[in-house]
């Protein structure tokens, strides 16, 4: 790319080798950079031999070479640049990059430091330290080859590219005085999370929250392709990132001296630009939402590495993505030319006779926590406190009796959000994609309002520059911000419709993956669970159709490992209160909450929903008649049920049963903690297999309405004793715009096909109980033509409560 002109709307650039270096720093700077290469090209390639201090030999190289060579020097010069401006502003600074491949970069840069040592002894400052560095790279037993939980200063796993820009804006937030450099790759710009990811800076507080330096990093290649942004012409990426809000610095060259000359120059413009747009607002009261510089560095991909390799090009192209110099074994030239590569960062120069960094580099970082690898904000578990909660307790509906009072559950959590939110106005936030009103949880905007950098009219309500709401239609985004606020030691809860969290699958893979490696690593302090609230679920659609109803996300969380994974469906408000206190209070976990907003029954008061959440499922003695108020005997059918609405079907089954068949004896279990079904082997929360089979007897019919796909029952019950007896009705993705009735009954479901169910599987009942079958088979007809008549559901069924 090359050098932009100026402009008014445009950070200057830098086309000659003068600059703000001395020619003492730009050497010392330069020769930093070079140790960085040079231990990220020994990380890649080294199991031996770490300084070159006799020849190479393939007994010093790896037999299976893994890692990313072409982001990595850019990084690395990138890096050494903000530690640079770090000292001379004594600035609080992260560094979050998008191409998670520069791993070795990042590991290099945090061994310089001395951070790595710190927090791994046995990697200590000398040859046999650096020769366990680069052994323990992409090496079975070792690290991975990206950006990933082991490396210090990182909460970026970037083996996925498009989120790095909304975790730096999720960092920023209530941390007034933090920095979050940013660097995007130019593959990653073109994903469509991180596309959306520039307009975060419209929800950046001027006064309390800190700033976001992005640095679209330019190489010109993904693995094999060319980038979008570094082919289009140099006045429309401008146009674009100007569009976005921001005011672009170009850095373009291949000449060292030159880019660094040009990068310290702009870098020392854009933080003196970002200083005065903060003390514009805080000391003199600026609202004016403004142009927030951004730096765009443009470098050779592959950058100091081999320049052909075959006689085809390498730096600069895309060949230098991964490994440039492949089968060593086999081509004897190739591993003269990695020697060659390796000599020409010059190691003798950098390290002295013991292997340790030269004083005069080892002065050049910051030093604590000012470094960027030990930045206590990358490491948010040490700055969590823990929230102030108000009593859940304070917030329960009254029931008088079960199942005869309506509530809207979510519309009740929203009183209790709305002071957590009051009592914590600085590190809790609530993310949705403009959604907080339509889920019931309205009841904040007593307390705060939604966050917003942009114009606003008199029509709108609840918008402020600073507030606790964040509310954008990208489900990417709050998810992004969200893991970037709690992986920098705060708390939030996500509100979503569930069928449109898939959206965010792959990023809640990454998560958890972040949570499950961070257990097994001492020096990383547990942080807040990520906490979901899905609704304006499957079953209650009655405005939208068949696209808004999919509750898989469940099956999705639960295939992560047992550890992370908590999944709750609590049946009323009540137990929706005590789930979300245990679950706002919990660390190192993902929590899956999937509750209705529409009016629904009561069933418990607070005391009894307690109770009932604490074990996590449990027998409805007031909704069975199997003698399990102290009567004795086994059940002849078990009802089992697990999220609102089959749990309202469940019952209403119960009653009929009651009603037509007096003398079948009906155990109902409720279950709220979803993972308490599996064994105790398998999942902490899990039953063992004595209490399971108490429950749901080890040889009686089950009936199990579920909220989400049937399979998911099934699998994790499959090793019980009684799982052949285990029949489980759910959603079937059968579905449309319908009433609330009848697309239970679309779905098999409804209580007149659990009363179905029971006759079929109960021994000896068939026959016997003929009549009620048909009468079932006839309500069921009955009430779809009602639908189809009156546009609504039979009166009877809509109205329904517990009747005994």
């Amino acid at each position: 790319m090359s050098v932009v002109t100026p402009s008014s709307e445009v950070g200057r650039t830098r086309p000659d080798t003068s600059g703000p270096l001395s020619p003492e720093e730009l050497r010392v700077m330069d020769a930093y950079w070079r140790a960085a290469n040079f231990l990220s090209v020994g990380q890649i390639y080294l199991l031996d031999n770490p300084l070159l201090r006799e020849p190479l030999t393939l007994e010093h190289v790896k037999p299976r070479l893994l890692g990313h060579w072409g982001t990595t020097p850019g990084l690395n010069m990138i890096y050494t640049h903000l530690n640079r401006v770090i000292k001379a502003r004594n600035l609080n600074a992260m560094y979050v990059i998008g191409p998670g491949h520069g791993g070795p970069g990042l590991v290099a840069n945090a061994y310089l430091e001395g951070t790595y040592s710190e927090v791994y002894p046995g990697i200590g400052g000398d040859v046999e330290g650096l020769r366990r560095l680069f052994r323990q790279f992409s090496f079975p037993g070792g690290i991975p080859s990206h950006v990933a939980p082991e490396t210090p200063g990182s909460i970026h796993e970037g083996g996925e590219l498009g989120y790095a820009l909304a975790h730096a804006y999720g960092a920023a937030f209530d941390n007034p005085d933090l920095l979050v450099a940013c660097v995007v790759g130019d593959g990653e710009a073109e994903t469509g999370p991180l596309a959306a990811s520039w307009q975060s800076n419209k929800f950046l507080d001027l006064v309390h929250d800190g700033a976001v330096l992005p640095i679209l990093h330019l190489n010109g290649y993904k693995i094999a392709n060319p980038t979008v942004l570094a082919r289009i012409p140099d006045d429309e990426l401008i146009d674009l990132l100007r569009g976005y809000g921001h005011r672009p610095y170009v850095v373009s060259g291949d000449d060292p001296a030159q880019v660094h000359q040009d990068l310290a120059a702009t870098m020392d413009e854009a933080v003196t630009e970002i200083t005065r747009i903060q003390h514009a607002a805080r000391e003199e009261g600026q609202t004016q939402r403004p142009r927030w510089p951004l730096i765009v560095l443009a470098t050779p991909k592959g950058w100091t590495g081999p320049k052909q390799v075959d006689g085809l090009p390498s730096e600069g192209t895309w060949r230098s993505h991964q490994v440039p110099l492949a089968n060593l074994a086999d081509n004897p030239e190739h591993l003269r030319q990695l020697e060659q590569w390796l000599r020409s960062y010059r190691p003798e120069e950098l390290f002295d006779e013991a292997g340790a960094l030269i004083r005069q580099l080892a002065a050049l970082p910051p030093t604590g926590q000012a470094r960027m690898s030990a930045n206590p904000h990358a490491n948010g578990g040490q700055l969590l406190k823990p929230l102030r909660l108000p009593d859940f307790r304070d917030y329960a509906v009254g029931v008088a009796a079960p199942g005869t009072e309506l509530h809207e559950a979510t519309r009740v959590l929203g009183t209790f959000v709305r002071d957590v939110i009051r009592d914590n106005p600085h590190n809790f936030r609530l993310m949705g994609p403009d959604e907080t009103v339509s889920n019931r949880l309205g009841a904040v905007f007593e307390q705060t309002d939604r966050v917003w950098q942009g114009a606003s009219l008199p029509t709108d309500e609840h918008l402020a520059r600073a507030g606790r709401v964040m509310e954008v239609l990208s489900e990417h985004l709050c998810q992004g911000w969200l893991e970037g606020y709690l992986l920098t030691g705060r708390h939030g809860l996500f509100s979503c419709y569930e069928a449109f969290i898939h959206i965010v699958d792959s990023m809640v893979n990454q998560h958890a993956k972040w949570l499950k490696v961070t257990n097994g690593i001492g020096w990383r302090a547990p942080i807040a669970s990520l906490n979901y609230l899905l609704t304006s679920h499957v079953w209650r659609q009655d405005h939208n159709g068949f696209s808004h109803q999919d509750p898989g996300f469940i099956d999705h969380v639960v295939n992560k490992k047992a550890a992370i994974v908590r999944v709750y469906l609590p049946p009323d408000a009540n137990t929706l209160l005590s789930v979300a206190d245990h679950c706002l209070r919990s660390r190192q976990y993902v929590n899956l909450i999937v509750a209705g907003k529409q009016p629904a029954l009561s069933y418990l008061d607070m005391e009894d929903a307690v109770a009932h959440c604490t074990r996590g499922l449990g027998i409805w003695e007031w909704a069975s008649n199997d003698g399990g108020d102290g009567a004795g005997g086994l059940p002849d059918v078990v009802l089992a049920c697990a999220g609102d609405v089959p749990t309202l079907e469940t019952l209403a089954a119960a009653a009929l049963l009651r009603e037509h068949l007096p003398a079948l004896k009906v155990r109902v279990v409720n279950v709220v903690d979803l993972m308490r079904l599996q064994p105790d082997t398998e999942h902490p929360h899990g039953l063992p297999d004595s209490q399971f089979d108490a429950l749901f007897t080890p040889d009686r019919p089950v009936i199990f309405a579920y909220h989400g796909y049937p399979s998911l029952i099934h699998r994790l019950t499959y090793r019980r004793a009684n799982h052949a007896n285990i029949h489980v009705r759910g959603y079937n993705e059968e579905g449309t715009t319908t009433t609330p009735f009848d697309i239970v009954m679309l779905n098999d479901l409804d209580r007149f096909h659990l009363v179905i169910d029971v006759i079929d599987r109960v021994p000896g009942l068939g026959a016997a109980a003929a009549a009620l079958r048909q009468h079932m088979v006839d309500a069921r007809l009955r009430a779809r033509a009602h639908t189809r008549i009156h546009g609504e559901d039979d009166p009877a069924i809509s109205g329904w409560t517990w009747p005994y």
